[in-house]
């Protein structure tokens, strides 16, 4: 058994399997399409990555077993599912049904899941994405009815599923934008009442407690912009009992050198440390989403080579280690976001390379 737990996200998109994903990439291969057409901008740049798997459907369960094979043997042991309710019904839910918990091997690799609770819009459409702020498809926020079912279709389709990742015996479960958790349940002390009824029900199907997990971004850790707050920090108010990051871009400007970016995440991470909140460290690969535009966006991550990857790796790794009476995991941004040009997975620029940084840090 490893001594650490590397958990790596997984954006659900490389899929044709979902039919609402047809408006947003019709080619059916998922947002592959965007990874696989990526041209030369007006500017002379080009975004020109390709996958060495090739453009694989991550819902089939037998490329499933084999990146769960592979993320086993580079020291990747947990996979977290962005997971989305939009309209009244999952989006992008066959990704984790159809591929990995069909995978034969999937007990090779825990997982979890986060609620990415956040807003569509065209942002995943490249004809229209250079507009995209303007546009909500999909609103993230949801009423206290719709929240009681997507609770009990994570208890029930999910937690006891052997593979399911568990801090102390407790489901962890991650959501992703606190500000429109509390939007949609009314405020901060009904967003208390529903995260305790959540728990409640965890413990009614079986289980000793829920472990809630909350996405930090700027300053998220003491405040969230547009609800209530009070003196303490709104995620304690409301009942998280932890708090880890998604990516680097939340909360520091990427358009520069890797290393300095560096260095503002050392800082952020001495800042949470001395606040006393429980936080499992993290390193997000890198930050370029030019996939997603025909238009150049001028927020470039540089110099992220694997080389330089592990030195965030290094990081958190010594983080855990001054914190012996914590779990022991890290979180990574990410196993396959080629279109924010932050992935694990191989290409033909590194090779393996973010992989072997993960196996040089925390492989046993």
């Amino acid at each position: 058994m490893q001594k650490y737990d590397v958990a790596a996200y997984i954006w659900p998109s490389y899929t044709g399997d979902e039919p609402r994903s047809r408006m947003f990439w019709p080619e059916g291969m998922g947002e592959w399409q965007s990874v696989k057409n990526s041209k030369p901008k007006a500017n002379g740049y080009h975004w020109n990555r390709k996958p060495l798997w090739g453009y694989v459907n991550e819902a089939d369960p037998y490329v499933m077993e084999q990146q769960i094979q592979c993320a086993h043997d580079y020291g990747v042991n947990v996979f977290i599912y962005d997971w989305y309710w939009y309209d009244r019904r999952p989006f992008l839910e066959q990704c984790l049904d159809n591929g990995y918990l069909k995978a034969r091997n999937n007990n090779l690799v825990k997982f979890y899941i986060m609620w990415a609770n956040h807003n569509a819009n065209h942002l995943w459409n490249k004809e229209l994405s250079d507009t995209y702020g303007n546009t909500v498809i999909w609103e993230g926020t949801q009423p206290r009815s719709e929240f009681e079912r997507i609770a009990h279709r994570i208890i029930d389709n999910y937690f006891g599923h052997p593979s399911y990742y568990k801090i102390d015996g407790k489901p962890v479960f991650m959501i992703y934008e606190l500000s429109t958790l509390v939007q949609g349940l009314g405020g901060v002390e009904e967003t208390r009442r529903a995260l305790e009824w959540f728990r409640e029900e965890t413990v009614k199907a079986g289980y000793p407690g829920l472990h809630l997990q909350l996405t930090a971004r700027s300053n998220s850790f003491q405040n969230v912009s547009g609800v209530d707050s009070t003196a303490k920090p709104v995620h304690d108010d409301v009942g998280f009992d932890s708090l880890t990051h998604y990516q680097y871009a939340h909360y520091i400007n990427m358009n520069r050198d890797y290393l300095e970016i560096l260095e503002d995440a050392k800082k952020e991470l001495d800042r949470i440390e001395k606040s006393g909140t429980l936080y499992f460290p993290h390193a997000s690969i890198g930050w370029d989403n030019n996939p997603r535009f025909y238009n150049f966006i001028d927020r470039v991550c540089r110099n992220n080579t694997p080389e330089n990857f592990e030195k965030a790796l290094r990081m958190c790794k010594d983080y855990l280690d001054r914190h012996p009476e914590q779990h022991k995991l890290v979180t990574i941004n990410s196993w396959n976001e080629w279109t924010e040009t932050s992935y694990l997975e191989p290409d033909d620029l590194y090779g393996y390379g973010y992989l072997e940084a993960v196996k040089r840090v925390f492989g046993e």
